[in-house]
């Protein structure tokens, strides 16, 4: 599904990510894993494409697609829920949803009634302003805005920061949905180690822009995480 050969990716001069390999098969849930400030969100924004310049290839689904712009790679069937959520707090739930559907190829603005009824929330408040929502419901309403693009990958970068523990729960149960029931690919940049061997089935570790360490998640051990996320 998504192949990464030999990439480097950089912040003006800075290289951030330095010769990254990695292979994600369709329907792969694969959790991005390292300490603070070692790459990972780095690692997401070269696949859509948001860095200063990168170097090496990317291919998704068979498309090389390392030197499109962002909007073509997100026509391409790439999804992104970056930190913050990034929705549009003076849109409306239902302006930011319709947002999502500008990337799936299609020419009407209808919801995709499986999206919607992931998160019952966005129903009822159709018509509040996004900037009104708690950051449970914000978080609810980007992933649904990044699934009504149709992806086939979506990537995820830490979806329960910052979130209430009511809510935590819900959103790492959807997220595993996604990937188990819909078979979407997942790409997670992830803390919480019991999380991410909860729902993934390989993870990669991240130090200082290289990859350190990667594998099947029934290989993701005490030692691995000790070594690579302990401060």
């Amino acid at each position: 599904m998504l192949e990464m050969s030999h990439v480097d990716a950089f912040y003006g001069n800075s290289c951030a990510l330095q010769d990254v390999n990695l292979m994600v098969g369709r329907g792969d849930f694969l959790a991005v894993l390292g300490r603070n400030g070692v790459g990972k969100t780095t690692l997401m924004r070269a696949i859509l494409g948001l860095m200063d310049r990168t170097a090496g290839s990317i291919v998704l689904d068979g498309e090389d697609i390392s030197l499109l712009p962002t909007h073509r790679r997100a026509k391409a069937g790439v999804a992104y829920v970056p930190q913050g959520r990034g929705i549009l707090p003076r849109f409306t739930v239902k302006e930011n949803l319709v947002l999502g559907t500008f990337a799936a190829n299609r020419r009407d603005d209808d919801l995709d009634e499986w999206v919607v009824e992931l998160f019952p929330m966005l129903k009822e408040f159709m018509g509040r302003y996004g900037g009104n929502l708690s950051g449970g419901q914000q978080q609810q309403l980007a992933i649904a805005r990044a699934l009504l693009a149709r992806p086939k990958v979506i990537l995820l970068d830490e979806p329960t920061e910052g979130i209430q523990p009511n809510i935590v729960e819900q959103i790492e149960d959807v997220i595993i949905r996604l990937n188990r029931e819909h078979g979407i690919t997942v790409i997670l940049v992830e803390q919480n180690v019991a999380f991410a061997r909860r729902a993934s089935t390989r993870f990669v570790f991240l130090e200082k822009g290289h990859v350190v360490a990667s594998g099947d998640v029934a290989e993701l051990s005490d030692d691995l995480v000790q070594r690579h996320m302990a401060v």
